[in-house]
């Protein structure tokens, strides 16, 4: 019913009966009134004449250029047909012929296409015009059943502008729920095509049924090019963790499961969360459906290592402090006791010697000590207002100026224009960063590239996981040396972890304690062509964190 209100459908209706009423009209009086009234077959050929050129001019522009039916247009429409039907009443009888019942139909269409108002003129002009056809066929007579068709016409109207008003109103809400229904398909449509994880539905045969642009990029299948195909091959030649996951869920072991898998990205394994949904069969028109979500969790991943790894420092650190305090001392008592025996007069040359011996491994063991405090007392002792690029361009400059630094390692530094203001301890940040580029320098050996580049990072670019919210500054040393071997990247900034001769492997666990008193994280990337470390950190105006 509401489909009657459709104004370009109900509009082809009126150019087909209109069509019909006036070739059979023009018909009538060909075969009839040709020899016995000329007059009216001509009046009939006018009418037929002007009822095609109305219709096709108005098929035009309706139908061809899709332009709106705007009131102008439908009161030209309504007019032409009474017209058209009092033609077709005065040839056949006046106010007896059994086409009167023409008008009604016209009025109907003027009370659904026109407001209540407007119809009842229609309907008004309607029975001025058959009461004036009527009273010249008939000579000026009224007849009693003449009136009862006037008032028959106007209830009619009434009537059916009633019903109209009642299902124009049923369209509109209609309509409404159409327009909320499409903004809420536009608004799911566009979530589902920005979110970074993949999402994508399969029916009980595996076919696909959807999949959203992240599915492509993360799972590397073309599956805009698959739609309606089998695609758990191509699912499990890319994770079976994620197809095994599919297929038990179509099996019906579960309606929802979560689970982890990975996938293998230029050799490089990549761990997935996937979650998967039955969709039940009364939601679609035939059968059921699985939905998968898989997420790459990598980040989160490496952030939560970069906990344990913190939770572990943290300790390791109260320990070094502990025992470095308890060493030093007796170490220092013990050197002074010894180069007091070896410098005696009755001292033996072999005495001197292990007594020069124990002195210098007593300072290089004070040395050592000495490390693990300041690795223990690593914390942000000020909070200044700092602009990063100062920190990170005289971090630069030490470094270049340093003798481990191979004479033909290029050193670059990319920063930006702006202002990178940050609070925090200067010094400990420039410690921080000159260890990270000092480190690179050496990695590289006597020739190689070492760049490093400041950035700010807007609070939808950072990693997920982060420790603080809002914007932050990421700081990259790159560099392309052999990479870090896998055996040592798991606990690279733990103490004693390193891969230079002699080091004492605190230099980078010293770092993390350093990003970390100020609420950051550094991560670490390296493969065969370079090691990347990045560290985030803060904005100076993000306040949600607890204050260094």
């Amino acid at each position: 019913m509401l489909a009657v209100l459709d104004p370009r459908r109900l509009l082809n209706g009126i150019y087909v009966g209109r069509l019909l009423v006036a070739s059979a009209n023009f018909a009538w009086a060909v075969l009839f009134a040709l020899f016995a009234n000329p007059v009216n077959t001509v009046i009939a050929a006018t009418a037929f004449v002007a009822a095609m050129a109305l219709t096709a001019i108005s098929y035009i522009r309706t139908e061809i250029n899709r332009r709106h039916a705007g009131p102008g247009f439908l009161y030209a429409q309504i007019v032409h047909d009474l017209l058209l039907v009092t033609v077709v009443v005065h040839l056949t009888g006046g106010g007896d012929s059994q086409f009167a019942a023409l008008y009604i139909l016209v009025n109907a269409t003027a009370a659904l296409l026109l407001p209540i108002g407007s119809s009842l003129l229609i309907a008004l002009l309607g029975s001025v015009l058959y009461a004036g056809d009527a009273f010249l066929v008939s000579g000026g007579d009224l007849s009693i059943a003449l009136l009862l068709q006037l008032v028959v016409f106007v209830l009619v109207v009434v009537g059916t502008s009633y019903i109209a008003g009642q299902l124009q109103e049923a369209g509109q809400g209609r309509e409404q729920l159409e327009a909320e229904l499409a903004s809420a398909q536009l608004r799911a449509a566009d979530i589902l095509a920005n979110i970074r994880a993949a999402i994508i539905t399969v029916d009980d045969l595996g076919r696909l049924l959807y999949a959203n642009p992240a599915s492509s990029q993360l799972l590397r299948i073309p599956f805009e090019s698959l739609g309606g195909q089998p695609v758990l091959p191509q699912l499990r030649a890319a994770s079976p963790a994620v197809a095994a996951a599919v297929e038990a869920t179509i099996a019906g072991q579960h309606s929802s499961a979560r689970s982890e898998g990975s996938l293998v990205h230029d050799g490089r394994g990549i761990p997935i969360g996937i979650t998967t949904t039955a969709v039940a069969g009364d939601l679609r028109p035939v059968g059921g459906a699985t939905t998968v979500i898989v997420q790459d969790i990598s980040d989160e991943k490496r952030l939560e290592a970069l906990r344990l790894r913190a939770q572990r420092l943290e300790a390791v650190a109260e320990l070094s402090a502990s025992l470095a305090h308890e060493i030093k001392n007796p170490l220092a008592s013990i050197r002074s006791s010894v180069e007091q025996l070896s410098r005696r007069a009755a001292a033996t040359s072999d005495e001197r010697t292990l007594g020069e011996l124990i002195t210098r491994e007593s300072d290089r063991l004070s040395r050592l000590l000495s490390e693990f405090l300041d690795f223990a007392r690593v914390q942000a002792e000020r909070r200044d207002h700092l602009d990063l690029r100062d920190v990170v361009r005289s971090a630069v400059a030490l470094a270049g100026t340093h003798p481990d630094r191979g004479a033909s390692v290029r050193i670059s530094a990319e920063l930006p224009d702006a202002p990178a203001s940050l609070a925090g301890d200067e010094d400990l940040l420039h410690r921080a960063f000159f260890n990270l580029v000092l480190n690179a320098c050496q990695a590289v050996g006597e020739a190689g590239q070492v760049s490093i580049a400041l950035r700010a990072v807007p609070e939808r670019g950072r990693p997920a996981g982060l420790p603080f919210t809002g914007a932050s500054f990421a700081i990259e040393v790159r560099d392309d040396g052999p990479g870090i071997p896998p055996d040592i990247q798991d606990r690279l900034f733990e103490p004693f972890a390193t891969t230079k001769p002699g080091g004492s492997g605190l230099g980078l666990a010293v770092v993390h304690r350093a990003i970390e008193a100020h609420r950051g994280v550094i991560l670490v990337d390296s493969d065969a062509s370079g090691t990347r470390f990045t560290v985030y950190l803060p904005t100076e105006d993000d306040s949600s964190g607890e204050p260094v």
